[in-house]
C-alpha cells in the first residue's frame, strides 16, 4: 500500500466485513467513497471480525486505489435491540449483567453456520457456550480458534454461557466490573439463568 496523502481520523460504520475474504468496508460518516478495512488492521486492534453496522473510529490514508484504514482506534457495537441476545438470557437483568466482571477466555471453536461454539475461561476447566447472537450484540461477526476474548458469564439451563462478549483487552464499553454474589441454586429452579461471579 502506497499512501498518496496524509493520514486522517474518521468515524463511520461497518458496511460489511468478511473474515474469510480478509477484508470489508467502512462507510465514512462524512461521506465519500467506501474505505477498505483489511483483516490485518482489525487483528492489530485485537479482533478477527466485526459485525455489520458497528460504529468505528479509524486512521485512514488515501492510496492510488482509494482510501484504506491503517489503524482501528475504537469499535462500538451496534445499538442493542430491546430484546436480549437470545431467549436463554430473557431472565437476566441487564443492569445486573453490567455488574458482572469481564473474564478472560480463549475460543475453543466457533461455527458461524451452526450459530454457536465454546470458549474456555483462563485458569479454569470446562466450556462456556457462545451463541452467535451474543457475538452480534458485542460487535463481533465470527471468532477464530484460539482468539482471546472477554466474557460476562451466566449459568444457563445447560451450563455456563456467555451473556456478553468483548475484546479481551478492551471489554469495558459498559461500566461496572464489580462481581455479584453467586446466587444459590434453590432460587433458580424456574430454569432462568443465574448470574455467576468470578475472578477477572
Amino acid at each position: 500500500m502506497e499512501a498518496v496523502g496524509e493520514p486522517c481520523e474518521i468515524t463511520g460504520q461497518i458496511k460489511w466485513f468478511d473474515p474469510d475474504k480478509g477484508f470489508g468496508f467502512i462507510l465514512d460518516a462524512a461521506g465519500g467513497p467506501d474505505i477498505l478495512l483489511h483483516a490485518n488492521v482489525l487483528r492489530n486492534f485485537g479482533q478477527s471480525s466485526v459485525t455489520d453496522g458497528a460504529r468505528i473510529r479509524a486512521t485512514v490514508v488515501p492510496t492510488r486505489r482509494g482510501r484504506q484504514a491503517v489503524a482501528v482506534l475504537e469499535i462500538t457495537a451496534p445499538a442493542p435491540d430491546a430484546q436480549p441476545a437470545i431467549a436463554d438470557l430473557a431472565g437476566c437483568d441487564q443492569a445486573a449483567l453490567a455488574l458482572l466482571p469481564w473474564r478472560a477466555a480463549r475460543v475453543k471453536w466457533f461455527d458461524k453456520a451452526k450459530g454457536f461454539g465454546f470458549a474456555t475461561l483462563f485458569g479454569e476447566t470446562g466450556d462456556v457456550f457462545l451463541h452467535v447472537e451474543v457475538l452480534r450484540h458485542g460487535g463481533f461477526s465470527d471468532l477464530a480458534v484460539g482468539e482471546a476474548v472477554a466474557l460476562r458469564v451466566v449459568s444457563g439451563q445447560r451450563g455456563p454461557m456467555a451473556a456478553q462478549i468483548g475484546a479481551w483487552d478492551r471489554p469495558a464499553a459498559t461500566a461496572g466490573d464489580a462481581p455479584l454474589p453467586v446466587a444459590d441454586d434453590a432460587a433458580h429452579l424456574d430454569g432462568r439463568p443465574r448470574l455467576v461471579a468470578g475472578s477477572a
